[in-house]
């Protein structure tokens, strides 16, 4: 399993900002191809926000990372401090502290 971190800022009122989340805007995940979850993150405080998504494999995160769904936010203004990380999860470790990536 692969874990892509995802964090920026953005430009703008929270609350303003907040009514981009919609159920329209979740669903547009629930297809994404390996995608098993997405874990969405907020810091109203710090103008923050991002998501945590698992993956199957390393391939379907580097096609997210790579794709058109992030690419937006590369080319947003209202977004600054883009940060994307690819980590391999360590799974033994995960299984023993009940980590919700095995679906047991």
């Amino acid at each position: 399993m692969v874990i892509v971190q995802v964090n920026y800022k953005y430009a703008g009122d929270p609350v303003e900002w907040a009514k981009n989340y919609t159920q329209e805007r979740a669903e547009m995940f629930v297809n994404l191809p390996g995608l098993k979850w997405k874990i969405w993150l907020d810091g109203p405080d710090e103008k923050m926000t991002g998501g945590l998504y698992l993956f199957e494999d390393r391939s379907s995160a580097q096609s997210y990372v790579d794709g058109p769904m992030l690419g937006r936010h590369k080319n947003n203004p209202a977004i600054s401090e883009l940060q994307v990380r690819i980590f391999d999860t360590r799974d033994e470790m995960t299984r023993v502290t009940r980590g919700p990536i095995f679906g047991d």
